[in-house]
């Protein structure tokens, strides 16, 4: 663990996004309502909060900071095929808080899958990254925008990915 007992105490927030490939038919019963395990949005929602109040318990390196903000946002995407997930934390810490909202969007986007697997075996978890952050000593990072395409290519339900030669 790194030593930051030194470092000022600095007001510091970071935003970090998730997705999740999703069928269309799953994305209307998630809207509606109509997943038989509930309601997805605020399960999932509430999932990525309790894990960034976790992190230094599940990260084994991450210093337990407090949170004193935290916001999980997920939003159904039809074009690009999923839902959206957007976590941004805050603190005032001598370290940042990247690693819990990593760990907010990581986590709610594993809730959507796991509450949609049975009905939709193509889901997949992706795109798990720091948006931006700011405060402390290296100030403000930016990810230069990148947009996800809007019709990814995914395989059939069930498909097999391409084997694998060699080790």
């Amino acid at each position: 663990m790194v030593d930051v007992s030194a470092k000022p105490p600095t007001a510091r927030r970071a935003t970090a996004e998730a997705f999740v490939t999703l069928e269309q038919e799953t994305i209307s019963a998630i809207i509606d309502g109509q997943t038989t395990k509930g309601d997805v949005l605020t399960v999932a929602e509430m999932a990525g909060v309790m894990a960034a109040k976790k992190t230094s318990e599940l990260i084994p390196l991450c210093h337990p900071i407090p949170i004193t903000n935290l916001v999980v946002e997920i939003t159904p995407d039809r074009a690009a095929g999923g839902v959206r997930i957007r976590a941004s934390a805050a603190t005032v810490a001598g370290t940042g808080v990247e690693m819990e909202a990593m760990t907010a969007a990581a986590v709610a986007a594993l809730t959507v899958y796991d509450m949609v697997k049975g009905v939709d075996r193509g889901a997949a978890v992706s795109d798990i990254r720091l948006l931006e952050k700011s405060g402390g000593k290296s100030g403000e990072w930016r990810r230069a925008e990148q947009p996800r395409p809007s019709n990814p290519s995914r395989p059939a339900p069930g498909a097999r990915g391409p084997k694998r030669t060699g080790r």
